[in-house]
């Protein structure tokens, strides 16, 4: 079921360019991503870092840059994503597979110790809004005390007429950005499973894929706040906007 280095680094590389297409300045949100981590561990000899939803390992590449003394889990329930990045990305962290949010999830991390602090990017509004409050609670209980949450991600204002304005906001600016090549994510998806180095992997990605449970796109970010207090987090606040694209941290005492 080994993937090719050659294979793992074009496959990855696709990924990122498609990935523009979705995510407004995508390579600033990774950097005040990482400018947060940088802060919450700082003083830290060796802190652990969580990133959820990793897929190919894009962000936690990044982190372990910016900190190459952290150790990272990263977790993803996508045998495809997560083959590319253990070949792609193999000293970068050490991947996981389970679905966030189901029975037993947390122990498949097999954490050495408290968290300093967990990252996703574009993954947790998968979740259904009751599953993503006790995704919350489990992060809450897995973090040290002064760690922090931080999730960078589509984050509707709490007024409906604002909501319209950021996301045209975020469009616009996305269009300004320019053309990131002709390769959506569907297109990505598509091309991926014609490669016979990765056809195993896709046989396990279609007998493991959960079935979905609506996600919560439509969950305002004050909604979120709430729910990260309810979880156990005591401070909330966004560090970063463009549209409705947001990196939103919180904070346990």
């Amino acid at each position: 079921m080994g993937v090719s280095m050659d294979a793992a680094r074009t496959w990855v590389e696709r990924w990122e360019r498609q990935q523009q297409r979705y995510a407004v300045d995508r390579e600033e949100r990774f950097t005040v991503i990482s400018d947060v981590v940088e802060h919450v561990c700082a003083g830290r000899a060796r802190p652990l870092l969580l990133d959820l939803g990793c897929g190919p390992g894009s962000l936690s590449s990044r982190l372990a840059r910016r900190l190459p003394d952290a150790e990272i889990v990263a977790v993803d329930m996508d045998p495809v994503l997560l083959e590319l990045g253990r070949t792609h990305h193999a000293d970068a962290a050490r991947y996981a597979h389970a679905v966030i949010g189901e029975d037993g999830w947390v122990d498949a991390l097999e954490l050495p110790r408290s968290l300093d602090v967990a990252v996703s990017t574009t993954a947790l509004h998968y979740l259904p809004a009751r599953v993503l409050l006790e995704t919350y609670r489990s992060l809450a209980a897995l973090l040290r005390p002064g760690g922090a949450l931080v999730n960078g991600d589509h984050f509707p204002p709490d007024v409906r007429s604002c909501s319209d304005l950021t996301a045209h906001v975020g469009r616009r600016r996305a269009e300004r950005a320019g053309d990131h090549g002709s390769e959506d994510w569907e297109a990505w998806w598509r091309a991926a499973a014609l490669d016979p180095e990765l056809a195993d992997l896709f046989e396990q990605r279609e007998r493991s894929r959960p079935s979905s449970g609506g996600g919560n796109r439509h969950l305002s970010v004050g909604r979120h706040a709430e729910l990260l207090h309810q979880a156990g987090f005591s401070r909330v606040t966004p560090v970063w906007q463009v549209g409705d694209s947001r990196v939103l941290v919180a904070l346990k005492d």
